[in-house]
């Protein structure tokens, strides 16, 4: 029995060994589907491979590509009414144990929401960000998988809404820019494209990782490297990418206003590649 809310009620099994809720034990991702098609499903399922062997989970045999597309189509298919849905794929380890867990076995979860666009565009009007300073980003491998310890980004976002802002420039521990709070960071100077490296803590998302495939055939260079903040300042462009946003536009930084014109190019190619 536990007392929830002041209620006493019985202890579910769920909740009893569901590590992702007891100690933010699991790793997720997030998909998006656009016309019945998982967009850069096998980027996505290496990275969900690859984030379980950094925490040690075990991997069963029947966790293929092919099992787990079957079990997302399966979910898409019953909420989805336009053929268009976000997924999420939670995975954690289903065990006993404090700290120490007695086993290694996970269970997974896939939850779906119906969306109502199937293909990236560019958002409009203001869109103001700041940096975030209250806490920073370890920069190290286990920061650039997708775990359930995103307590940071989470009060981030609250520091953002409470201060007006869009959005917050999250830094290391470097005083480097690493990334924002739910995407990855890109600024643009001149015909060059500039991203920290992995190295900063930034997530090694898989729409950043797909941008550099698709800006490789463009007139741009991109480079990855430390970014400071005066580098911020001095960009002509900011914009960040996410698998469910696509790409957005950052139109203020403190005091300067920035252009979105290269951006949109982007943007563009990148809906080219997808279709």
């Amino acid at each position: 029995m536990i007392n929830f809310n002041g209620k006493i009620t019985d202890l579910s099994d769920q909740l009893i060994n569901n590590r992702a809720f007891l100690y933010g034990d699991a790793v997720f991702e997030t998909l998006i589907i656009f016309n019945d098609k998982i967009l850069f499903w096998e980027d996505h399922y290496f990275r969900l491979m690859s984030s379980m062997r950094i925490i040690r989970l075990d991997i069963p045999d029947k966790y293929t590509p092919e099992f787990f597309k079957e079990n997302i189509i399966k979910i898409h298919n019953s909420i989805s009414q336009t053929r268009n849905s976000r997924i999420r794929i939670n995975i954690f380890r289903f065990s006993g144990g404090k700290y120490k867990p007695k086993k290694n076995t996970p269970s997974f979860i896939i939850s779906c929401e119906s969306i109502n666009y199937n293909t990236y565009e560019l958002n409009k009007g203001h869109y103001e960000v700041d940096l975030y300073k209250d806490y920073y980003l370890d920069n190290q491998l286990i920061s650039s998988i997708k775990t359930n310890n995103k307590i940071i980004n989470v009060v981030a976002s609250i520091y953002a809404s409470e201060n007006g802002f869009d959005n917050c420039i999250l830094l290391n521990k470097d005083k480097l820019v690493s990334e924002f709070i739910n995407s990855n960071l890109f600024i643009i100077k001149d015909e060059k494209i500039y991203t920290p490296t992995l190295k900063s803590g930034c997530l090694n998302g898989v729409l950043r990782k797909n941008l550099f495939k698709i800006l490789s055939s463009s007139s741009f260079e991109l480079c990855e490297q430390d970014l400071s903040t005066f580098d911020i300042t001095q960009s002509d462009e900011i914009f960040g990418t996410n698998i469910a946003q696509g790409i957005f536009s950052v139109t203020k930084f403190r005091k300067k206003d920035y252009d979105c014109s290269k951006t949109k190019k982007i943007i563009t190619m990148l809906n080219n590649f997808i279709s």
